[in-house]
């Protein structure tokens, strides 16, 4: 008998165990609110690399716009086609006036790694003096809808 006195004495003093987990409910509610700040916050961040990338493009076009320009006002005239946007770097064998380049350090890719494209006469500009098509042919990388030219706003 004196045994189970003793148990039960003993039984008393000892402290109710506390909680230490979480319980699924908890976990399941972490969860939820989670994936509700992912749905509103993702959607938003999402775009903004394609709208960068369509900001860096339409930059690109100004800059090698600026320097096409430049290169008219030292040499009385804008590449050909053929000639390209080369000119801008090198020397063409055939200048006339005076080239003062090179008008860029490098040719620039667009921001999804195509080259610029540039036409004189252009398809958009047509004037045959100072008209030219200086474009990037955007994410798809084919002349399509979604080109970012210097035609445009």
């Amino acid at each position: 008998m004196l045994k189970s006195n003793r148990s039960a004495y003993m039984f008393k003093l000892t402290k109710p165990r506390r909680r230490t987990g979480f319980t699924l409910i908890e976990l399941l509610l972490v969860l939820v609110i989670l994936a509700v700040l992912a749905a509103v916050v993702l959607p938003k961040l999402v775009g903004r690399g394609e709208d960068s990338k369509i900001k860096a493009a339409k930059a690109g076009v100004s800059n090698i716009s600026t320097a096409l320009h430049t290169f008219e006002v030292d040499n009385g005239h804008f590449p050909t086609t053929d000639e390209g946007l080369q000119v801008l770097i090198t020397k063409p064998g055939n200048a006339t006036g005076d080239w003062h380049g090179p008008y860029l350090d490098r040719i620039p890719l667009d921001p999804w790694d195509h080259p610029f494209v540039y036409r004189k006469p252009g398809s958009h500009n047509t004037d045959a003096n100072s008209g030219f098509d200086l474009f990037s042919m955007g994410p798809d990388g084919q002349e399509s809808g979604d080109d970012i030219g210097n035609w445009q706003n």
